[in-house]
């Protein structure tokens, strides 16, 4: 064993170092080997386990002076509620819990309490009960304590685990079989351990870490893991079996950035991960040793509002419990799979259901109840309670009840009454309790909203009923309470009396600053002194009333309080301070009277003394002693006689003390008694502790308390108590009794009048209260010394019985305690509100001060009566003065005041009244400010005050709204909204870029006219105007067609890219069906996870304002509507009443003239309330202000006396302002003139007069009740507009809310808004421009175009130039095409650059060398372009050269522009990969936006909105009935409930209109089918026709787009003028000569054809018969010659329709011809010869 602690010796230092390295520990085989097996049926014997009373030796001390026999004579009324898992459930009944040295079994029905007593005396750390709660685990404290294993009920002990820790055990746990128990140690080895508990043996043991461990549990679905937690740490175990035997693996966790927690609690869940709390409230999800996530709320709140203290995982619902009192169960699935998407590492998430138990519970553990299927659970509470919870979370859930309630912390105050067995304690958490220990439970609580530090009951002498305690607070009051039996009190009718005792206030004062820390009354009963932490012991008097008599001041803090006992001949109290200081004060006198103005006693005799310590000097003598008694005693040994006393004492006497050593600070004083006059003991603590020091007061007080050190004159050495000192003393018979620091209970008997405590010396010992922090706080005895009672700081207390067993039975035949009856005069005092109390010094200064200030003013209160006297003798003496003759009265000079100075003048007064004027001055600016102020706060601000309209005939009454006019604020955010937003900026931008648009593409259009293409024209034209004319428009139609065809090329081609492929699918379509699929059967939720706010309805902090500016717009324009109305109702009423007035005087009129029996009763005027026209208070004239200072004179002459109704100035002068406008005036002439004219009445007058009478109370009572009419019309509508108002309220409240929380993420989003806009804005930029470089580009390519087609034109003009045949072409083309150097018309930077060349320009080059050199391979020989070769034409060389120059220029430019167009191109694809780079920075600057608005749409959604519903609105029904909850309800607007009710309707009816829509789309998408194939065989068929015409007319295939582009070529129309020109002369030259010839050859025709005739007419007859065939043949070749003259003519049409465009060609008609012979054949010949001629000539002509 020693070899395997060795080993595993670790430092806290190497586990912070290397918190990952894994700790293995390795089983001794041997141990497993040797493993002793015991018998299950074996136990342990408890009378010989158990811990008893630890007794002197020698000594005559019965060891049950004590009675141990606890179910008679122990009881517990505490509870250790801030131990950790200080609950226990044995059973369905039982719980188990710790108390000191106790292990206490309560039974939750019958509250019945059974103990066992810890079997180490040391106190017991702490208990687990095993899985099948047949046994449960007590792990004790002590030196090397055992875990006993008990059997349960039975309560035997069955196994003893030992030597698993050195001091003490922190926690025990079993596995979920039952079959291992895992403990781990406290301070200082901190060792965890396992164990086979059966068989008594350590499996594994291995130090758990350096600091606290609070938890050690195994994992209930992981057989082999355990986890570890404590101290800022938690640990992570598993059991390894390796082929060296079973080893202990720990592996710690790692927070990494999650700040450094203790852990309460966590929870193994079934794969591996551990969920843990945290000291802030939220939970951390580890795996591997690592923080997974950390989990918290919405919003970033935690959890809990505190640590979370445990974790229960049953039947797959996760709780958890927490310091806030609160338990909230949360979904499994979504923790166990938890992760952050973010770098945040926190995980969101809500509680399925939560449990909130009250606001002052603290829970910190909880246990199941062991039933089957049942959601009981009892919970611990740190405040001092244990509680039954129902977590079934259900709708038959029961409330929290509260089971047991005990003090929660220390036990601040313990006494016992005088007269009965009846117990008072007080402790911080606010709450006095008092008990019956004889009957074992509690009587009553009352609880005060301070906690209570000490408690006192009065004595006998006080009061002998032993009713009255006397209790002190934590904030410096004392009350005294008076405890009744309410029973004996008479009873009520209506009202009983419940419980067996009560606690009723008698008195309250506040003497002290600071928590009051003792109380204490005088031997006799007449002075109670109370000290406190603020160094100050004050006395008061006893009686029925407590009345201060002063206080004194101790040099520290007041630890107790004794007061002499009778034995002493002075009455003095001994004030004990914790910072050793004692100080005796002599008891003032209870009849001395303080008229002083302040309550401290001056003059009071003192004593003080300083303790000092003397320990260091009481050791070192012990230790000289001891080694010269040996010395002496080895001496006398040596020489074989004995020392006797007598010299072993002169050696003592002759040795001096070595110097003391004072501890720094001082020891504290812990308590003291007297024992003589002037003398006493004391205990001290800390470093002076082991001894009782018996102190005496110094003669000499008169030195510096500051410099001063008395000591002991004798101590007294108390056994084991140098580590545990005495706490607090009392007697009993003649027991000392002594509770310790560690909890125990010491009795030492003495001697009868033991003074000095010469017989303390053996002592009987008792461990009580938890031996490490449950120092004993009080120690009583009772009246009768049958009990002794015993609080410590542990929460526990404890009560013993002092009888022998049979006396106690008979005590407790009583069954319980008298309590005493009430008082029978005198009620419950009233505390009222103590927190705003001065102490009684500070009260006692205020009534000084009160008592100067009532006599200052009595003082001018008589002065200014003397004054007053003086004046009335002076105003007699005046009157007097007055009354005699004229010549012995005295002069007005006479009785005027003369100066005491004569150098006082007028000037002078002037000056002391400017002076005063000065003085005044401040006060006066100070006063008008305030009057300035007050008006601008309550007056100016006001905008319309409440004014109320009552109804004439009924109570109605309405009021307008009190409205304060609009702030400056207002107006500025409404100014704010105002303002333009950037569209303006937007449309002017996109304007001037649409104008410049415009700019460019017209500078683009004329620079296209000027870079138009032109055919050349070299030298003057040969052409005839009409020819030229007849060309030029032949270009024109050309260029025409050819622009007409380009222009149809282009459409086709975007005709054709337009063209959608076979699958593709309309945009619209794909658009709708997207929008469509995602709000299909959705309406979108605000509170969905996946809502996407979207553009309009994102709200920010400004529009959030706005929206509130509007709001309160709104709500003051309704608000001042109707005031208006209600206002203009008012006035009505005014001038109502004034009309009826004025009715009332002429109906009084009328009636003064009736007789008295016509008269009808006056009806009452109606008046006008003061609340109607609260205005008139504010005016004011002259008059008023005249009449409101008589009323003030008269008020001041009456000063002193009561007036009648208590009324102000101001309103009676209201109602004397209201007397005199209702009382109307009737002059005395008036009166005559009625009572003339009465004299002479008719009757007929006298009729009128009553009609008139009844005319004007008819048009009295309709205005009467047309106003009341009005006025409830108008307070139905006021109603209304209030209802609206509150909601306009409520709306206004949440949209304030909402403001709040979008300030809190206004930051966040201007700095998101920012970077977006910083992204839209380079992205336009970018986007302008890329599209300015495309326009560039695209300029720039349409200028190589033209200059291309320019570069064409010029070579299509080389080309016609050359004309056909043309024996210099191939001459002249080279000469064209030639490369030579020109001198450049501009010097260019950079060679290089100009070699540059784009792809179309440097083949088109290699096209021109190609011709070069093939040109110059057929030439054989250097081309020389400076000399025109023979006969070739120098115009058309010329023309040559000049067209080449244009040719080289027109190069140039290609290249310039060519290179120009490449830098735009790299331009535009470096601008094209800058917009993607920001286009994704825009995109996620987008997502970011949305996902901050959404989490802004989350925050918004937790604020609470008010919506008043009434039942029918409400259609959320369960089964038929409305739930008991409506938390699952989503309260909808009917507008969208009733558009998406409309909506299915209008779904229907749309998707039976898509239906149709679909079947008229696919019979016209087969109807289009055919129509395509019909128009492809069309089309066929019209190619065919065209193909075949074509063949017809030119014989071949042609292009007609060719065709229609060609023009004509002028060289050739003037060369063709130039042939025709030639022709035409040579014609005119050679057509005479024909002429002539012809002449010639037709006049011997002539002659011929005359000699033929005549020989013909001798013929005769010989040629008859031939005759007749030459005419036949001549008609027919007459005919012959018409048909080709048609044919002819037939031609020339076809020529003219050729010459036009669409003309249709015909085929000429043919004729049938008859045979020719072979002469017709040759004269034919001849005659289509000259025809062809003749068409030729003619065509030329054309």
């Amino acid at each position: 064993q020693m070899k395997m602690d060795s080993s595993e010796k670790q430092t806290g230092e190497d586990n912070f170092q290397a918190p990952a390295a894994s700790e293995q520990v390795q089983q001794q085989p041997e141990e497993r080997m040797g493993m002793k097996k015991l018998s299950e049926d074996m136990y342990y014997n408890y009378d010989e386990l158990y811990s008893r009373p630890v007794i002197t030796a020698d000594s005559e001390i019965p060891e049950n002076l004590l009675h141990l026999t606890y179910l008679l004579t122990l009881h517990s009324f505490g509870y250790d509620c801030g131990r950790r898992a200080n609950l226990q459930l044995l059973d369905e009944r039982t719980l188990a819990f710790v108390a000191g040295n106790q292990l206490i079994f309560l039974d939750v029905r019958t509250k019945e309490q059974r103990y066992l007593r810890s079997c180490s005396g040391g106190g017991i750390g702490t208990i687990m009960a095993h899985p099948s709660n047949r046994y449960f685990a007590v792990a004790e404290k002590g030196d090397q304590p055992n875990i006993v294993i008990y059997e349960y009920p039975s309560l035997r002990p069955y196994r003893i685990l030992r030597g698993g820790t050195g001091q003490a055990y922190s926690f025990v746990d079993f596995n979920r079989e039952g079959t291992l128990l895992a403990s781990v140690g406290s301070a200082p080895d901190y060792m965890l351990t396992l164990w086979e508990w059966r068989h008594e043996q350590v499996m594994l043991r291995c130090k758990a870490f350096s600091q606290d461990v609070y938890r050690v549990t195994f994992s209930p679905d992981n057989p082999g893991q355990l986890t570890t937690s404590g101290s800022g740490h938690i640990k992570f175990w598993k059991m390894a079996s390796t082929f060296t035997g079973l080893k202990l693996q720990g592996l710690l966790g790692r927070f990494g950035k999650t700040a450094l927690t203790d852990i309460e609690g966590y929870v193994e869940l079934p794969d591996g991960k551990v969920l843990s709390g945290s000291e802030w409230g939220n939970m951390l999800l580890w795996d591997g040793g690592l923080i997974k996530v950390e989990i918290c709320r919405k919003g970033g709140r935690t959890c809990h509002a505190g640590t979370i203290q445990q974790f229960a995982l049953d039947e797959g619902e996760l709780m958890t419990i927490g310091t806030d009192g609160a338990i909230r169960a949360w979904d499994f699935e979504s923790i166990d799979t938890a992760d952050c998407n973010d770098d945040s590492g926190l995980f969101e998430i809500e509680p399925m259901n939560e449990m909130v138990i009250g606001r002052n519970v603290s829970l910190s553990s909880m246990v199941k109840s062991c039933l089957p299927d049942s959601f009981i659970w009892f919970a611990q509470d740190s405040n001092g309670g244990i509680w039954k919870l129902d977590l079934s979370f259900s709708n038959i859930t029961q409330d929290p009840e509260c089971l047991f309630s005990f003090h929660a912390g220390v036990i601040q105050g313990m006494d016992v009454s005088s007269t009965s067995h009846l117990m008072a304690t007080t402790t911080l958490d606010r709450s006095v309790r008092i008990f019956d220990f004889l009957a074992k439970k509690e009587l009553t609580t009352s609880r005060y909203k301070q906690g209570g530090t000490t408690l006192t009951w009065a004595p006998r002498l006080v009061n002998p009923s032993g009713g009255l305690l006397v209790v002190g607070f934590e904030d410096g009051v004392v009350r005294l309470l008076e405890l009744y039996n309410p029973q004996s009190l008479r009873v009520v009718a209506g009202r009983s009396r419940y419980g067996d005792a009560e606690l009723r206030l008698k008195q309250a004062f506040k003497p002290h600053n600071a928590a009051v820390t003792a109380i204490a009354y005088e031997r006799n009963g007449e002075i109670l002194a109370t000290g406190s932490m603020d160094c100050t012991v004050f006395f008061f008097t006893v009686g029925d009333r407590y009345d201060p008599i002063g206080f004194v001041t101790v040099p520290g803090p007041v630890q107790g309080l004794e007061w002499s006992p009778q034995s002493h001949d002075k009455n003095t109290l001994l004030v004990l301070c914790k910072s050793g200081h004692v100080v005796e004060v002599q008891s003032p006198d209870p009849e001395a009277q303080n008229h002083g103005t302040t309550y401290h006693i001056s003059g009071l005799p003192t004593r003080n003394f300083i303790f000092s310590s003397i320990k260091s000097c009481i050791k070192a003598l012990k230790e000289k002693k001891q080694k010269e008694r040996e010395a002496q005693l080895k001496k006398a040994k040596e020489e074989g006689l004995e020392p006797t006393e007598e010299e072993l004492q002169e050696v003592e006497e002759e040795e001096e003390l070595p110097p003391l050593y004072t501890p720094d600070p001082p020891s504290p004083l812990c308590c003291g008694f007297y024992s003589q006059p002037g003398a006493f003991w004391l205990s001290m603590g800390g470093y002076d502790s082991g001894f009782l020091y018996h102190c005496k007061f110094s003669e000499q007080q008169g030195e510096d308390l500051l410099q001063r050190r008395d000591e002991p004159f004798t101590f007294l050495p108390v056994q084991n108590t140098d580590e545990d000192p005495i706490c607090t003393i009392t007697f009993s018979r003649q027991l000392l009794l002594c509770g310790m620091q560690s909890g125990s209970v010491r009795a030492y008997p003495l001697q009868p009048s033991d003074f000095h405590l010469t017989s303390m010396q053996a002592f009987w010992a008792l461990s009580v209260h938890d031996n490490q922090y449950g120092q004993l706080r009080q120690l009583r005895c009772s009246f009768d010394d049958q009990f002794v009672l015993t609080t410590g700081e542990d929460g526990n207390i404890f009560s013993f019985s002092l009888l022998p067993q049979e006396d106690l039975l008979k005590a407790l035949q009583r069954s319980k305690a008298k309590v005493p009856s009430p008082r029978v005069s005198g009620g419950q005092g009233r505390e009222g509100r103590i927190e705003g109390w001065r102490n009684i010094e500070t009260a006692k200064q205020k009534l000084e001060m009160d008592r100067m200030r009532r006599e200052a003013e009595m003082r001018k209160v008589e002065r200014r009566k003397m004054l007053a006297e003086l004046q009335n003798q002076f105003k007699q003496l005046l009157e007097k003065n007055q009354g005699l003759p004229e010549h012995v009265r005295l002069h007005r000079t006479v009785h005027t005041h003369k100066p005491l100075h004569p150098k006082s003048t007028p000037s002078s007064q002037t000056q002391r009244v400017r002076e005063a004027r000065k003085e005044l001055a401040w006060e006066e600016e100070r006063h008008r400010i305030g009057l300035q102020k007050l008006q601008e706060r309550f007056w100016d601000s006001l905008e319309s005050d409440t004014v109320t309209v009552v109804a004439f005939q009924s109570d109605h009454r309405i009021s307008t709204y009190r409205l304060l006019a609009l702030s400056q604020r207002f107006h500025e955010l409404k100014q704010r909204g105002r303002v333009g937003g950037p569209g303006a900026v937007g449309q002017e931008r996109w304007r001037s870029k649409a104008e410049a648009g415009k700019d460019a593409d017209q500078e683009d259009m004329g620079e296209e006219a000027v870079m138009a293409p032109h055919v050349v024209r070299p030298g003057g034209s040969k052409l005839a105007g009409r020819q030229a004319e007849k060309l030029r428009k032949a270009t024109e139609k050309a260029e025409r067609a050819r622009a007409k065809i380009e222009k149809r090329r282009k459409e086709w081609a975007e005709l054709y890219a337009a063209k959608p492929n076979e699958n593709c699918e309309d945009p619209e379509d794909v658009r709708a069906i997207r929008l469509a699929t995602e709000n299909m059967g959705d309406f979108k939720l605000k509170t969905a996870k996946d809502f996407t706010v979207p553009e309009h309805l994102r709200m920010n902090a400004e529009k959030k304002r706005a929206q509130l500016v509007h709001l309160e717009e709104m709500i003051h324009e309704r608000k001042t509507q109707m005031n208006s109305r209600i206002m203009a109702l008012r006035d009505t009423k005014v001038s109502f009443v004034s009309w009826l007035r004025s009715q009332a005087q002429q109906l009084q009129a009328v009636q003064e003239r009736l007789a008295p029996h016509f008269c009808s009763p006056a009806p009452t005027l109606p008046s006008l309330l003061p609340e109607e026209t609260p205005e008139r208070k504010l005016r004011y004239t002259r008059t008023t202000l005249q009449r409101y200072g008589a009323l003030r004179a008269q008020r001041a002459c009456t000063r002193g006396q009561e007036l009648e109704g208590g009324q102000t100035l101001l309103e009676e002068l209201e109602a004397e302002i209201e007397e005199e406008e209702e009382t109307p005036c009737h002059t005395p002439a008036d009166r005559r003139e009625r009572e003339v004219e009465e004299s002479g009445v008719t009757e007929l007058e006298e009729e009128m007069r009553e009609v008139e009478e009844i005319r004007l109370l008819y048009e009295e009572e309709s205005l009467l009740e047309q106003f009341d009419a009005e006025l409830c019309l108008l307070r139905h509508e006021k109603l209304c507009l209030d209802i609206q108002m509150k909601l306009a309220d409520l709306r206004h409240v949440t949209l304030f809310q909402e403001l709040l929380l979008l300030k809190e993420f206004e930051k966040r989003e201007n700095s998101l808004q920012d970077r977006l806009n910083s992204c839209v804005e380079e992205e336009e930029d970018l986007r302008s421009k890329l599209e300015e470089c495309k326009q560039a580009l695209e300029l720039k390519r349409r200028d190589i175009s033209k200059l291309q087609e320019r570069e064409r034109a010029i070579a299509a003009t080389f080309q016609a130039s050359l004309g056909e045949n043309n024996k210099f072409a191939d001459f002249l083309t080279r000469v064209f095409k030639k490369k030579i150097k020109r001198v450049k018309k501009k010097e260019k930077a950079g060679d290089d650059e100009e070699q540059e060349d784009s792809d179309e320009d440097s083949d088109e080059e290699s096209d021109w060398d190609d011709d070069e050199d093939d040109s110059g391979s057929e030439s054989g020989g250097p081309l020389d372009d400076s000399v025109c070769p023979q006969n070739c034409n120098s115009e058309l060389f010329e023309n040559t050269v000049q067209l080449r120059e244009r040719r080289l220029d027109l190069e140039e430019l290609l290249v310039e522009e060519r290179k120009t167009a490449d830098n735009l191109r790299k331009e535009c694809d470096s601008l094209v990969k800058k917009e993607k780079v920001v286009h994704g920075s825009l995109k996620a600057a987008e997502g970011d936006l949305e996902l901050f608005n959404r989490e802004k749409q989350q925050k918004l959604n937790e604020l609470d909105v008010v919506v008043p519903l009434r039942l029918h609105q409400i259609e959320f029904v369960s089964n038929g009935v409305v739930p008991c909850s409506l938390a699952p309800a989503l309260v909808l607007n009917t507008v969208a409930l009733g558009g998406l009710q409309e909506r299915i309707k209008e779904l229907q009816v749309e998707k039976s209109e898509q239906r149709d829509l679909y079947r008229q789309a696919r019979q016209q998408h087969v109807q289009l089918i055919h129509d395509r194939k019909d128009m492809e065989a069309k089309i066929q068929s019209l190619e065919a026709r065209c193909e075949q015409l074509m063949l017809m007319k030119f014989g071949k295939l042609v292009d007609l787009e060719a065709l229609q582009t060609l023009s004509g070529n002028r060289n050739l129309e003037e060369m063709r003028q130039e042939s025709r020109v030639r022709l035409a002369a040579y014609t005119q030259e050679h057509h005479t000569e024909r002429l002539l010839s012809m002449n010639s050859l037709l006049s011997q025709k002539k002659e011929m054809e005359d000699k033929l005739n005549t020989r013909q007419s001798k013929m005769g007859t010989q040629f008859q018969g031939r005759r007749h065939a030459e005419e036949d043949e001549r008609r027919r070749l007459y005919q012959l010659v018409q048909s080709q003259a048609q044919e002819a003519n037939a031609l020339r049409q076809e020529i003219n329709i050729l010459s036009r465009k669409g003309g249709h060609i015909l085929p000429p008609n043919t004729f049938p011809f008859p045979p020719m012979d072979k002469k017709l054949s040759i004269m034919l010949k001849i005659s289509t010869n000259v025809h062809i001629d003749h068409d030729n000539s003619f065509s030329n002509a054309i």
